[in-house]
């Protein structure tokens, strides 16, 4: 092992996705090095550890783990002490700090974040909304929504708001079209209507790879000829999104340009301006009643 190419070993007793957070969080702080991610999930018997053991001795590299059981913990402490190989168990401090603030000890029962509790079932319910209510699609159901999602073609308005479900936020969207009415049932939104915007460059290039895509499917030998039109025409584009942002601004929508930024960016956002509103119309509701 170099230190341009490093194994880094991920040791959940879960789904592994908080140890996958944070490793992307901080092996981006590494540009030149080359972490080779060795993932080992829903770890939680001394059979499934000697899997990754095994692992971990045949590609040596550091540890991170969420393992929580103390029997499981001692075994993968002690054989990575054996081969010199680092290993942090991420949840120590946090699970420290709040053992002393509350007094207790902490149960050490792996997965419990992932019970099917009454939050399970809003990110359900919510995932089922954005199916329903993606592309503008059964407008009637709109009114239950927790945030309208508007924007041209390809501005993420789908990936963002499946990201935002996953944090059980029923979000709508609704696609915004030149030349069509402007989209029904905004006038007096009961949630936050925003928009999602993109500079024309990086419109038409995610635009011409969602072109290709679409050929590539239609069949191998073929000669695909699609009619772009104004599609991916770079004065065309620059008028759609003009337009676009006209129409937020004339309906008093926030943007959010999404052109440098990832769908978990757009979606914190998103949220910071689902609460902004929030607050917005409480404060308006307790002037009412004052």
């Amino acid at each position: 092992m170099t230190q341009d190419r490093i194994n880094l070993h991920l040791v959940s007793d879960a789904t592994g996705e908080t140890l996958n957070s944070i490793a992307r969080a901080t092996v981006a702080q590494f540009e030149p090095a080359r972490f080779i991610y060795h993932r080992w999930s829903l770890i939680r018997t001394r059979f499934q550890l000697h899997r990754v053991l095994e692992g971990i001795e045949a590609e040596p590299g550091p540890v991170l783990s969420t393992v929580v059981d103390r029997a499981l913990r001692t075994d993968l402490e002690s054989t990575c002490q054996r081969l010199g190989v680092t290993v942090v168990n991420v949840l120590d401090p946090v699970l420290a700090m709040l053992q002393e603030q509350l007094g207790a000890a902490a149960t050490a029962r792996p997965g419990k974040q992932y019970v099917l509790d009454a939050d399970y079932f809003r990110r359900i319910d919510a995932i089922h909304f954005v199916l329903a209510h993606d592309d503008g699609q059964a407008q009637a159901g709109i009114a239950e929504a927790d945030v309208i999602l508007v924007g041209h073609s390809r501005s993420s308005k789908t990936p963002t708001s499946f990201y935002l479900a996953n944090r059980g936020v029923k979000a709508a969207n609704v696609p915004l079209v030149p030349g069509t009415p402007d989209p029904p049932g905004l006038e007096n939104p009961h949630c936050p209507v925003i928009g999602l915007s993109i500079d024309a460059e990086s419109l038409i290039e995610i635009r011409r790879h969602r072109l290709k895509l679409i050929a590539q499917g239609q069949g191998a030998g073929q000669h695909i000829r699609h009619d772009t039109g104004d599609y991916v025409d770079l004065d065309a584009v620059k008028a759609e999104l003009l337009w676009a942002r006209r129409l937020c601004t004339r309906r008093g929508w926030p943007v959010v340009d999404v052109t440098r930024r990832s769908i978990e960016e757009t979606a914190a956002t998103v949220l910071q301006l689902m609460q902004a509103w929030e607050t917005r119309r409480s404060r308006n509701v307790a002037r009412v009643v004052e």
